[in-house]
């Protein structure tokens, strides 16, 4: 099914018939087929909306850059529209950032969050970085020293070694979208979350370290966190069952 809000139409699937809503919200750059388990265990108690960001799956990217605060305003504008009443929001990496900017910037009421190896902080720069950064700029201007047929394929070169692979994946269409996303900072956002908040993550994950996550814990007034050993940054991937287990025991009394 889609779903259209200004200039962008968004696919999203439905499953379940429980009297209380779900929705999930995935990680960059994922689908609702990355959620096929977790749906597949919840829908039997709710009922589970999830959707395809901008530019992902069966979603086509809007000709115009987005921030973090257009997919927050498209998420709740379709929660609104499809009179979702009172979803627990789930939220995995990327989605984890929505929930934050929804409650925390926009202070939009959600009774019940659990935030999966959730993005948002912004690490500090390290003297690595600064570095990584700074010559992979200096190397860009050295394209002059080539003839111009050379040129194009210098600087593929330079972008194909310094570029992370999230980015080097995206479309031209989706690179600026994906600065604006990372580079804002939503920690001051998290203090003003009053919802009831589990945090799942994994004590191996380095996308999101775990230091971000009792980051949130400590700032997210009612919050508790869940640490899965071994896990890297999937955890729902790579322990499904635990997980959907511990999502179960957080929502039990949604259920009653």
């Amino acid at each position: 099914m889609d779903y259209t809000y200004l200039d962008t139409t968004i696919y999203y699937e439905k499953h379940g018939y429980g009297k209380k809503n779900i929705v999930i919200l995935p990680g960059w750059g994922d689908t609702s087929k990355t959620f096929s388990y977790m749906i597949s265990f919840l829908k039997n108690y709710f009922t589970v909306y999830i959707v395809d960001y901008p530019g992902f799956g069966n979603s086509v990217f809007p000709n115009r850059d987005l921030t973090i605060y257009d997919y927050s305003l498209l998420i709740y504008n379709f929660i609104q529209d499809l009179e979702i009443e009172n979803p627990i929001l789930i939220g995995h990496s990327f989605g984890g950032r929505i929930i934050t900017t929804l409650l925390g910037y926009y202070h939009y009421s959600f009774p019940n969050i659990i935030l999966m190896n959730s993005a948002g902080i912004k690490p500090k720069r390290t003297l690595y970085s600064k570095m990584h950064n700074f010559f992979y700029k200096a190397l860009k201007k050295l394209k002059i020293v080539f003839p111009k047929k050379y040129r194009k394929k210098y600087l593929k070169y330079l972008f194909q070694k310094f570029a992370s692979s999230d980015y080097q994946a995206l479309p031209p269409n989706m690179m600026q979208t994906f600065k604006n996303v990372v580079s804002e900072d939503l920690k001051p956002y998290l203090k003003e979350i009053k919802a009831k908040t589990l945090l799942i993550w994994g004590n191996k994950d380095s996308a999101t370290p775990l230091k971000d996550g009792n980051t949130m814990n400590k700032l997210i007034s009612d919050s508790e966190i869940v640490v899965l050993d071994g896990c890297s940054h999937f955890t729902y991937l790579e322990k499904p069952f635990l997980v959907n287990q511990i999502i179960y025991e957080q929502l039990k009394d949604e259920i009653m």
